[in-house]
C-alpha cells in the first residue's frame, strides 16, 4: 500500500445514526467528488445535493465538503460526504467511492497522513485517540491540551536548549586552538542543570497526563488482618475478598478496576506482610513484592490500634512509588476520621488516613485523596496527556543526562559529553516524532480507529 493512494472510510462509529461520514483522501479525490456529486464541489464551502451511484441513479442526499491541499487534515485533497447514518447507505457509499479509484484506509492512515505531511506532530497525532477514548472529562480536557500542541511544546523547548547546548560543545571540540578550557565554563553546568531540572518537571507532569490517560494502579499491603481487603470490597463496592477474622486470608493477589469520579482506578489487594514457612503464604508474598514493584501508589493498611514503623516501610518501598499510610479500625480505637501530612507538608508519600473499612467511615476523605494522586482537579489549565512510551523516552533522556553531568565533572571529556547530549536530544525528538522508527509509527497507528 502506497502513501500515495487515494483512501477512503466510514469517519462515524457502527450502526444506525441521524448523519454518517464518508472521508476521502488523497489527489484523486477531486475527480471521485465530480462525479458523486456531478460536479467539483467548491473548495471549504458545505455543498447540498444527491450523491449519485450513476448518471440516473441517488445513492442519498447530503452535505459535501471538499478541502483542498495542503488545507486539510491530512494535508492531502480530501472528500468528506455527510449522508443519513444508517449502515447500508454508508456501505454504498463507501462501495461507490471505491468502485472510482480508492482503496480502504487502514486504521489510523487519515491521521498517520497527518504526521507525514507534518500537519501534526506525534504526540497530537495520538492526543486524537486518547481524546476519542477518554473516559472522564479531566482526560478528555488534558487530550485537547496535549491536541492543541502544549505537550509538543514543552519537548520542542528541551530539545531546544539541549541543541545549543551541543552547539556550543562541539564548536569547543572542533576549535581547540582557541585554548577555552570549556569544561570549567559554568555556561555549561549552568545550562545542563537547567535543562535537568526542566525535565523534571516535564516527567512529573507527563506521568500525571499518564495516570490520566491509563488509569492509577494501587496496591493494598499490610500486615495480616489490618483490613486489607475490606478497604478493597469498599473502595469496589461488592464483596470481592473474603474476609475473616482469620489472619492471612488472602493467599493471592486480587485485581479489581473501579472508577471515582470517572477516573480509572486498578486496584490490588496483597497477601499479609509477615514471616511465614508456609509456602502458599510465601509465594502469595512474592506476587505482593512484585505489584509493589509495578505500583504507582500504595496503601499501607494498619490497624489503627497498633504502632507504625513509618521509616522502616519508606526504606524497603521502590523509589519513586508514593504511599498512603491509612490507619483502619479507628471504632475500636475511639478516633475520628480524618487526613493529616506530616511534616506539615503536602507530599504525598507521608499522607495519613484515619477510618473504617468496616462501616465506611472515613472512606471518602481516602476516594478524595486518590483522586488528586491521579490529577483530578477541577482547573485542568497546562495539564496534557501522556502514554507509557513518553515517560520511557524522557526517562531515558534523564540517564543520558546524569551520566553527561558526571562526564562534564568527574571525567572532564568533552568527547563522551558531546555524546550523551546527542543522545538525550534523540530520546526526546522520538516523542514528537521528529526522530522514530517505521515499527513505532505502526504500532502507534494500529490503535487508531478506522477513519481517522
Amino acid at each position: 500500500m502506497s502513501d500515495k493512494d487515494t483512501i477512503a472510510a466510514i469517519a462515524t462509529s457502527p450502526g444506525q445514526g441521524g448523519i454518517g461520514i464518508v472521508r476521502v483522501s488523497g489527489n484523486k479525490a477531486a475527480d471521485i467528488a465530480k462525479k458523486v456529486l456531478g460536479k467539483k464541489p467548491q473548495t471549504r464551502v458545505a455543498h447540498y445535493g444527491a450523491f449519485f451511484e450513476n448518471n440516473a441513479t441517488h445513492i442519498d442526499k447530503g452535505i459535501a465538503l471538499f478541502f483542498e491541499a495542503p488545507h486539510s487534515f491530512t494535508g492531502e485533497d480530501v472528500l468528506e460526504l455527510h449522508g443519513h447514518g444508517g449502515p447500508v447507505v454508508m456501505d454504498m457509499l463507501l462501495k461507490r467511492v471505491l468502485a472510482l479509484g480508492a482503496r480502504t484506509a487502514r486504521a489510523g492512515e487519515f491521521s498517520e497522513r497527518a504526521f507525514l505531511n507534518e500537519k501534526i506532530d506525534l504526540t497530537q497525532a495520538e492526543a486524537i485517540a486518547d481524546l476519542i477514548s477518554a473516559e472522564s472529562e479531566q482526560a478528555a480536557r488534558a487530550a485537547m491540551q496535549s491536541l492543541e500542541g502544549r505537550f509538543s511544546s514543552e519537548i520542542y523547548q528541551l530539545v531546544e536548549q539541549i541543541t545549543r547546548l551541543r552547539i556550543h560543545v562541539e564548536a569547543a571540540l572542533d576549535f581547540p586552538e582557541e585554548e577555552i578550557d570549556f569544561l570549567a565554563d559554568n555556561v555549561i553546568a549552568d545550562s545542563l542543570d537547567e535543562i535537568q531540572k526542566k525535565l523534571t518537571k516535564v516527567k512529573n507532569a507527563a506521568r500525571q497526563g499518564r495516570l490520566l490517560k491509563e488509569g492509577m494502579t494501587v496496591v493494598i499491603i499490610g500486615k495480616p488482618n489490618a483490613g486489607k481487603s475490606s478497604l478493597l470490597n469498599l473502595l469496589a463496592g461488592q464483596e470481592t475478598a473474603i474476609v475473616t477474622d482469620i489472619p492471612g486470608t488472602t493467599r493471592d493477589i486480587l485485581r479489581e478496576h473501579i472508577q471515582i469520579d470517572g477516573m480509572p482506578l486498578h486496584i490490588i489487594d496483597t497477601a499479609g506482610l509477615r514471616a511465614s514457612d508456609d509456602v502458599i503464604e510465601k509465594e502469595g508474598m512474592r506476587r505482593a513484592k512484585g505489584a509493589i514493584d509495578q505500583a504507582d501508589q500504595v496503601l499501607y493498611v494498619n490497624d489503627s490500634q497498633t504502632a507504625l514503623n513509618e521509616a522502616e516501610i519508606l526504606n524497603w518501598l521502590p523509589e519513586g512509588v508514593g504511599v498512603t499510610f491509612v490507619h483502619n479500625k479507628i471504632d475500636l480505637a475511639n478516633q475520628q476520621p480524618g487526613i493529616e501530612h506530616r511534616d506539615g507538608s503536602n507530599d504525598k508519600n507521608k499522607t495519613h488516613i484515619y477510618l473504617t473499612a468496616r462501616t465506611g467511615e472515613g472512606i471518602e476523605l481516602l476516594r478524595q485523596h486518590l483522586k488528586q494522586c491521579m490529577g483530578y482537579e477541577k482547573v485542568t489549565e497546562g495539564k496534557f496527556i501522556a502514554r507509557r512510551r513518553h515517560i520511557e523516552a524522557i526517562s531515558d533522556a534523564e540517564s543520558y543526562l546524569k551520566q553527561a553531568h558526571i562526564n562534564l565533572h568527574e571525567h572532564k571529556a568533552g568527547e563522551l559529553l558531546a555524546e550523551e547530549l546527542k543522545q538525550a536530544q534523540q530520546a526526546l525528538s522520538a516523542i514528537t516524532g521528529e526522530f522514530s522508527s517505521d515499527d513505532l509509527l505502526g504500532r502507534i497507528f494500529a490503535d487508531f480507529c478506522i477513519g481517522k
